[in-house]
């Protein structure tokens, strides 16, 4: 990309920039919105997109422009659905993670079901609403309900124990409302850890329910 492509680029970003986050100077700051994060990406593939179709520095910008725009509102509605998330969920051992395309919910088995079983305790249903009502709110995302095993028992025992009970939060998502095309649910077992099955405490990391929302506009 030529010197005349790269400043109009830098322009229309910052630009950009400037009005999502207009205290914002260093995009590579972990404390940067992502309203923020999804204008310089936006703008980015836009430019991209633009600039290789089109062939010109002008397509580049106005890319550059759209992309941005988008991003900035797909961020902004992330930012917005997981501070909603926060408020309304009440157990503090729920994790919400929002890593700019998606949310993550993480909810730890032993809120959710007793040992070996798929069933849903009662007060892990009331935050399981909480998610279907903020679902509901935020109606333009596709949710994936995964379910995860520690390694104790058989790879084939957790496989069956890991999808029963992603269908089972699957299950109450959809008799608080959201609708069933919106949603999938996946059991992985023990194959996706996030700490060693060597202790105790890593175990009960390992056993827990993701809830992946991902916005589709």
């Amino acid at each position: 990309m030529n010197l005349r492509k790269t400043s109009i680029l830098a322009v229309c970003g910052l630009t950009l920039l400037g009005a999502c986050a207009p205290a914002m100077t260093d995009p590579g700051d972990p404390g940067m919105s992502r309203t923020a994060q999804g204008a310089l990406a936006g703008a980015a593939v836009g430019a991209a997109v633009r600039g290789v179709r089109d062939g010109d520095s002008r397509s580049a910008a106005r890319g550059a422009v759209v992309g941005a725009a988008a991003g900035a509102i797909a961020g902004n509605i992330l930012d917005r659905q997981a501070q909603a998330l926060q408020q309304s969920i009440s157990n503090p051992n729920v994790q919400i993670v929002n890593h700019g395309s998606y949310l993550q919910v993480v909810m730890p088995d032993g809120i959710l079901f007793a040992t070996g079983s798929a069933a849903v305790s009662g007060p892990a249903q009331s935050d399981l609403y909480a998610v279907a009502r903020n679902l509901n709110q935020y109606p333009n995302s596709r949710v994936e309900v995964i379910g995860h095993t520690d390694n104790t028992g058989s790879a084939a025992l957790n496989q069956d124990l890991s999808q029963r009970r992603a269908q089972s939060v699957a299950g109450i998502l959809a008799a608080a409302g959201v609708a069933q095309n919106r949603l999938a649910a996946t059991g992985r077992g023990f194959n996706q850890p996030v700490a060693s099955n060597a202790t105790e405490a890593g175990r009960a990391q390992n056993r827990r329910v993701e809830i992946l929302i991902r916005p589709t506009q």
